[in-house]
């Protein structure tokens, strides 16, 4: 019987339990919504709106239909096209490239730093020449705050400033952290995010949100994501899409929000109990001084020359899962790798992506359930 009891799997990410908590609210809130049938931008897109800017401070919230369109609006609004660069990590997911792809400007990758994952100041400057080199003009720079860390804000913008480019903040997995004790969603021209489910605010769904204190830049966004439109539906002043947020998603983050920071202290604790146990036999993740994290994944780095494939099923032949984030940068991805690489390439995303992998990580991870997962790490390493 202690045997079965030990192989049953462990959540990798637990919305189950998340679900099980907020009960009979979600349950209200969906039903508000079906009793109402405002099922596009009814009330609750409004009322979301307003409580996300009270959250992190932010001036105007255009909520939309996912993280990508939210990144997608933003360079449409500023008018990205053929001939501009646009500055991206290359270790980071698919979906920060493709919208400047789509607009038809030209995504150029540059390097991590190996210890934060995030984008390096020394290989954005190079990017930039290495754009201009090409005969494109440098036009946007896109951080991205991953696995839930802020990245080096202060410096993007210092570049960002010298250069002439503003910035659009990929918060998609970072919504909620701080850099120097402010709240991510001011610190840009945009700040964009994704509710994804399986994000640390997450919907049942897709969805997402853009954060900016620019006036004009919010009139244009609330235009483009219903199709451009000007007065009126009928009157359409610019290209757009259909990049609105469901009501019935907008009701369902009203009541994960209200527990959200619960949810991130929560999560601080599950990271400190994984430092504690597991420092000493991988290289966990760093927090940059200032900096708080949501702790989107738990990636940890493992040994040169570990066999990664056959630690993840030493671990999964123990009921715990594990997840690569990212085993290709995007440099390497079929589709983008004809782009630019910031001159003196970069070893930093390649190096990531041999050796890194994802633990468990939710608010609802018990102490039990980690020490199991402590004690199958540190025995996979030691084989």
């Amino acid at each position: 019987m202690n045997q079965h009891l030990r192989s049953d799997p462990i959540p990798f990410i637990d919305v189950g339990a998340q679900r099980r908590r907020l009960g009979a609210s979600l349950d209200a809130a969906v039903k508000r919504v079906l009793d109402h049938c405002q099922f596009v931008n009814g009330p609750e897109v409004a009322e979301l709106e307003k409580q996300l800017a009270a959250y992190c401070g932010a001036k105007h919230v255009i909520g939309c239909a996912s993280g990508t369109d939210a990144l997608l609006m933003v360079l449409m609004a500023k008018n990205v096209g053929p001939g501009d660069a646009v500055l991206c990590p290359s270790f980071t997911f698919i979906a920060t490239a493709s919208p400047a792809a789509r607009t038809g400007a030209t995504p150029v990758y540059v390097d991590v730093d190996e210890s934060t994952f995030n984008m390096s100041a020394e290989s954005l400057k190079r990017g930039i020449a290495t754009a201009r080199k090409a005969g494109l003009r440098p036009a946007v720079i896109i951080p991205v705050d991953l696995f839930g860390q802020p990245a080096d804000h202060d410096a993007i913008a210092e570049i960002a400033k010298a250069e002439g480019l503003f910035v659009i903040d990929d918060a998609a997995q970072s919504f909620g952290a701080s850099y120097k004790g402010n709240k991510l969603g001011t610190l840009a021209l945009a700040t964009t995010t994704s509710f994804f489910p399986a994000k640390p605010l997450g919907c049942f769904g897709d969805g997402g949100a853009i954060f900016t204190d620019d006036d004009e830049l919010a009139a244009t966004l609330r235009s483009i994501r219903v199709h451009g439109q000007g007065v009126d539906k009928y009157d359409n002043v610019r290209l757009g899409l259909t990049g609105r947020l469901d009501t019935m998603q907008a009701a369902i983050l009203i009541e994960k929000l209200k527990i959200f920071d619960d949810e991130i202290a929560a999560r601080n604790r599950v990271a400190e109990r994984y430092a504690r146990g597991l420092s000493n036999v991988v290289t966990v993740p760093r927090l940059a001084p200032g900096n708080t994290s949501v702790w989107a994944q738990y990636t940890v780095r493992l040994p040169k020359g570990t066999d990664r494939d056959g630690f993840a099923a030493a671990l999964k032949a123990q009921g715990v899962p594990t997840a690569i984030y990212y085993g290709k940068s995007m440099h390497q991805q079929t589709a983008y790798k004809q782009y630019p690489v910031a001159e003196g390439g970069l070893p930093g995303c390649e190096s990531l992506s041999q050796d890194v992998i994802s633990l468990p990580m939710h608010p609802y991870l018990d102490e039990a359930a980690q020490e199991r997962i402590i004690a199958a790490v540190r025995g996979a390493i030691s084989t």
